[in-house]
């Protein structure tokens, strides 16, 4: 059941994307809509994460571009562990002039805290990016690879080693359990506040391993304290300019390859309120589709390394529902489902 569902979640994925190259743009050439004030995008996250730093950089080549009349700005509306951001988007019905960027938060928050919440409330635009995970160790470990880390793992009390991520019953938290069902071991699982957080952990030897995003450990990982063992992913991370002194990020392997066969990716996605026209619809497609060939926007996915995307329309919300599929499957496996 668990193994047919990362299955699914994988074909789905490589359907969609390699659908992109083949499918004619939806926007029209020019949006019949424009702004004539400025355009809020929404935060439901803190500041200085990663969804912030990504508002910042949209807002930045937006306006250094000139692909809008309008000038942008940022809010943020991290409370509630980034309900707040998405409430109030269900509350804005109807205003163009609002989008908000959010990541796999959309399912999990309602999941775990039956947050009021819904994605299909609000109005798709696109997925612009997917982050990758992937598995850290101390450099000082003994482990050089994914098996030799859960043989290790393994031979300690069960629960006793001590893995941390961002937040608890969040992605960090659902892949850990997701590796302890798929290898037979179990973790002590630590959530903190952020992924820098946890890799401070790491770096002290305060934790065994963490599961941090590349742009999380970057870092610790170029200054030699953290060592990468493998990428949640069904291919290697696509970025060859050297980041440690021998290796890129390309260079690290799959888990896939290592025995661990589990693809996990979190959507980096923007979407409008309900009620918005087609013209504005179009607009935003039009205005994020000239995002995607800034040179600012291709040096941040480098820099974050992550993985490209164009998302948009249908293959968007047939991604979304899949996707928010295997994530109720997997957290209920786990349970972290609120069930009161």
């Amino acid at each position: 059941m668990f193994e047919s569902l990362v299955s699914k979640r994988a074909a789905v994925l490589a359907v969609c994307l390699s659908g992109l190259a083949l499918s004619p743009a939806i926007s029209p050439a020019f949006a019949a809509w424009q702004p004539t004030k400025p355009i809020e995008i929404i935060v439901p996250a803190g500041a200085g994460g990663a969804s912030d730093q990504m508002a910042r950089m949209m807002q930045a080549a937006i306006q250094n571009n000139k692909l809008s009349p309008t000038p942008v700005v940022v809010t943020l509306k991290g409370g509630a562990n980034g309900g707040e951001g998405l409430m109030d988007m269900l509350a804005s019905a109807g205003d163009p002039y609002k989008m908000v960027i959010s990541n796999s938060a959309i399912y999990t928050l309602p999941l775990a805290n039956k947050l009021p919440f819904d994605w299909r409330k609000l109005t798709p635009i696109s997925i612009l990016a997917f982050d990758n995970f992937v598995l850290w160790v101390n450099a000082n470990a003994p482990y050089a690879n994914a098996q030799e880390f859960l043989a290790a793992v393994k031979k300690e009390p069960a629960g006793s080693f001590k893995l941390g991520g961002t937040g608890s019953k969040r992605e960090d938290h659902i892949l850990a359990a997701a590796v302890e069902r798929i290898a037979g071991v179990k973790f002590s699982y630590i959530p903190y506040k952020s992924g820098g957080e946890a890799a401070t952990q790491l770096v002290g030897d305060h934790i065994k391993a963490n599961v941090n995003n590349p742009s999380e450990n970057i870092a610790v990982w170029r200054a030699g304290q953290v060592k990468a063992l493998c990428v949640f992913d069904n291919e290697p991370m696509n970025y060859e300019a050297k980041v440690t002194a021998d290796l890129s990020w390309k260079d690290i392997p799959t888990c896939k390859s290592q025995g661990v066969d589990f693809q996990w990716i979190m959507l980096r996605g923007v979407f409008l309120p309900s009620g918005v026209t087609p013209d504005q619809v179009a607009f935003y497609q039009e205005l994020l589709g000239k995002l995607v060939e800034t040179t600012e926007f291709k040096e941040y996915l480098e820099k974050q390394a992550l993985k490209p995307s164009d998302l948009k329309g249908e293959e968007m919300v047939k991604f979304l529902e899949k996707d928010e599929a295997l994530y109720k499957d997997l957290m209920t496996q786990s349970g972290f489902v609120a069930t009161n």
